[in-house]
């Protein structure tokens, strides 16, 4: 005999969809510690080029990042309409800019399919894969592979560093 929990208990993930640019992604929900509305944020100079400035959240002060340019689909500085997705990655906290959060859903593993091969120097490595949903694809972000060797804290501490000495 089966219990309840053997029928239709095939390994689910829990996401959250948000819009750049009008294309939809999506990031585990695991990863997600708030969802906040605009709110400008401190600029750093010398800053590596995506990071828009510094916010602090209840006495943590973490990087905001430009997501879209980030992903190079054009920069999106941010305004009152957009939002701003606080992660953890690998540890790190990280703010990041998108235009609007869109749902948040538990989906089946297996709709997540693998991104086709396509041109030249394109790299899947950023994406867990691709949803098909009824309103589009969305594609799934693996953030710990889009900030992988990229220190966000040691590039905000060299920048303050650089900015002292001049």
């Amino acid at each position: 005999m089966h219990s309840p929990t053997d029928f239709g208990s095939a390994p689910s993930v829990d996401i959250i969809a948000f819009h750049l640019h009008e294309q939809e992604f999506c990031v585990k929900t695991t990863m997600v510690r708030e969802i906040r509305g605009w709110a400008p944020c401190t600029p750093i100079p010398h800053a590596p080029e995506n990071v828009l400035g510094v916010m602090n959240l209840r006495g943590t002060v973490f990087p905001i990042i430009d997501l879209a340019g980030k992903l190079g689909m054009g920069s999106n500085r941010g305004n009152e309409r957009c939002a701003i997705v606080v992660a953890d990655v690998d540890s790190v906290i990280i703010g990041l800019v998108v235009d609007r959060v869109s749902d948040i859903l538990t989906i089946e593993e297996k709709r997540v399919q693998p991104v086709p091969p396509l041109a030249v120097g394109f790299d899947a490595r950023f994406t867990r894969g691709m949803i098909a949903q009824n309103t589009g694809m969305t594609c799934f972000l693996d953030l710990s592979a889009l900030f992988c060797g990229s220190d966000l804290s040691g590039d905000l501490e060299n920048a303050a560093a650089d900015d002292t000495r001049h």
